[in-house]
């Protein structure tokens, strides 16, 4: 008997994740579908579909309750593999893993039959999400695994491998720690890894010809991609070496989310979702097409009922047998607010802690009604749902769309939106967690980058303090902080702002910055310790910032002057000043009478104090941050 779950509307129904149930006496099979008129299970020997006629069994489907298809094989199908294929409307489709295939072969074109227990390693059973007691205390490091680690000078033997992750003790050329050890060092709380899911733009048969991708090319969503292991024709290894890599994190401290793409596929018949099903699981244009919200030649139609149940579905599943501790949803202004407060409330009875982000907003117009889509503004309608904010990241360094200088680099026009975003955007954020503060991510240009097109004609010097000025800025706002990997050794990409297939030379993380750049790296770190030692940077209410967050007026546009004050009870200092100078000239600013200790000035930081104030003003350097701590 298939095992039942409550759907998010209320309805029993079979899991999609249970489409091949293995034991060694049996397998069972189940694969949903509201339109075939047949199906059948097709079993191979191997994973790789070969020219030649090979041996396989071929085991028909029957129809039972809520659209499902079942078979049971009385056998030990451990080591083969399988595709189902439906008939419909004349014809038969063709072949595909199952939707919920959770073990594929090579490049994902059969799922496999696999003992997922013989899956996990040594001291799975112990492993345990790091503590986060409160969402606020986030700070969020992205990155892709290949541009981490494959770098000659990481000192990393499995370079662009989930086990790259699980090496200690790594060090660059010069010496300094890099890979984990670098997390650790940095400080960060949570590790977000650009799609690890099994994608279509890598052909894992050639990983030696040095393809790249970033991965955001869905094909099955349920398994990990054979590219990050080290051996991609074995279904288990992939999955046991992504659980590796997921525990070492945790012993290191580190939580880890997962980059999801639930928007599009890769392409339509080229997946499961759309050969098995053809058509439910995406929206349609009045005239038969398809519709293209995510710019990729498709968008899936969230508001669908077995497409709200299988990312409900899925995302549970990596939180389970991974122990994903978080999800950040690529284009979700595509998916529809119910479907997102299904997956939040899934996720709360595994636990409350996993995380769920994403991007509030889309490539192109989705075909849903908008005012129902999970869209930016609409964030405070999902609790617990967090957006990234454009506000604050447009504010501090100029939109991606042009060229001009944002409050960082010298635009003063910026300084109400960089205010706003300081406190959170309330407009549209609902609580500080669903305000994702952020400068860059893998999208668009790289911090230097960025600064580089919009100031070109400034010193290395200028762009290095506007660098810091910009993350000073994110690592002081209340919400959840984000920090692009690799910004903390002033990383460039050559100018190029969508390296999604550039090769390593571009997107590489440069190790031999740390030693070259180790006066920003050390500020990142102490920066990031600051926002973690007090808790008046992360007030986890909206009425907490409203209460204790103030910006006071000044006529200086290159100036803000942001407050919190009244801290008593809730941190360790009475109240923090934050000066930010977004201009050339020095500025010298009134401080309430109170003593302070200085713990940022003129592009230093030390957690402990740089040194005491005695004086009833205080000096804020060109393209800098000064903060005080009163005692």
């Amino acid at each position: 008997m298939l095992s039942v779950a409550l759907t998010a509307c209320g309805v029993k129904q079979p899991r999609l994740e249970d489409e091949c149930l293995y034991s060694s006496s049996k397998t069972q099979f189940a694969f949903w579908s509201n339109a075939a008129e047949q199906m059948e299970v097709t079993i191979y020997e191997q994973g790789e579909a070969l020219s030649v006629e090979e041996a396989k069994t071929v085991v028909p489907l029957v129809k039972g309750e809520n659209d499902f298809w079942t078979a049971t094989v009385k056998d030990d199908l451990a080591g083969k593999y399988y595709t189902v294929r439906s008939f419909q409307n004349g014809q038969w489709a063709p072949e595909a893993p199952g939707i919920f295939a959770k073990a594929v072969g090579i490049n994902g074109q059969r799922a496999a039959i696999i003992d997922m227990k013989k899956t996990n390693p040594e001291g799975w059973a112990k492993d345990v999400r790091p503590a986060m007691p409160d969402m606020t205390d986030i700070v969020v490091y992205e990155t892709h695994l290949r541009d981490f680690t494959v770098s000659p000078n990481s000192g990393i033997a499995n370079k662009g491998k989930f086990l790259a992750m699980t090496e200690e003790g790594t060090v660059s050329a010069e010496g300094e720690a890099t890979g984990i050890d670098h997390l650790k060092e940095l400080g960060i709380t949570h590790l977000q890894v650009l799609p690890m899911f099994d994608y279509g733009s890598i052909d894992e048969t050639t990983l030696d010809k040095n393809r790249y991708n970033w991965g955001y090319d869905p094909v099955n969503y349920n398994a990990p991609d054979g590219g990050y292991s080290t051996d991609p024709y074995d279904p288990s290894c992939r999955i046991r070496e992504a659980k590796q890599m997921i525990q070492a994190l945790h012993k290191a401290g580190i939580r880890v989310i997962m980059d999801v793409v639930y928007n599009h596929t890769y392409d339509v018949m080229g997946c499961a979702l759309g050969r098995v099903v053809p058509q439910y699981f995406y929206r349609l244009n009045e005239d038969g097409t398809y519709a293209n919200g995510s710019g990729c030649g498709n968008e899936t139609a969230s508001d669908h009922e077995m497409m709200r149940q299988f990312m409900v579905e899925s995302v549970c599943y990596w939180a389970r047998e991974y122990h994903v501790d978080g999800f950040r949803f690529d284009l979700m202004g595509i998916h529809d607010q119910e479907t997102m407060n299904a997956i939040r409330a899934a996720l709360d009875e595994i636990d409350p802690t996993i995380l769920t982000y994403g991007e509030g907003w889309a490539a192109m117009s989705p075909a849903y009604p908008y005012e129902q889509l999970a869209m930016k503004q609409w964030t405070y309608k999902m609790p617990r749902v967090g957006a990234f904010s454009d506000d604050i990241r447009n504010s501090l360094i100029g939109s991606p769309f042009d060229h001009e200088r944002g409050f960082a680099s010298g635009n003063g026009a910026c300084k109400e939106a960089l205010m706003n975003g300081l406190v959170a955007c309330p407009e549209w954020s609902g609580e500080p967690m669903q305000h994702v503060s952020y400068i860059t991510c893998h999208d668009n240009y790289c911090l230097r980058d960025r600064i580089e097109v919009s100031a070109k004609e400034e010193s290395e010097e200028t762009k290095l303090r506007m660098n810091k000025l910009a993350q000073t800025a994110v690592l002081v706002s209340q919400g959840m902080t984000f920090i692009y990997g690799g910004e903390e050794l002033f990383r460039t990409k050559n100018g190029i702002d969508n390296s999604y297939q550039s090769p390593d030379s571009i997107n590489i993380i440069p190790w031999e910055n740390k030693a070259a750049y180790h006066d920003l790296f050390t500020y990142y770190q102490q920066m990031i310790a600051i926002r973690r030692a007090h808790k008046g940077f992360r007030l986890g209410s909206a009425e907490l910032v409203k209460t204790h967050c103030e910006m006071v007026p000044t006529e200086k546009e290159h100036l803000i002057i942001y407050r919190i004050n009244a801290l008593e009870g809730i941190d360790s200092a009475k109240s923090l000043i934050v000066l930010l100078n977004g201009g050339p000239e020095a500025e010298q600013v009134e401080v309430p009478e109170g003593e302070y200790q200085l713990l940022a000035f003129n592009g230093e930081a030390n957690v402990n104090g740089l040194s005491d104030l005695h004086e009833d003003h205080a000096l804020v350097a060109p393209y800098s941050a000064t903060i005080l701590a009163e005692k």
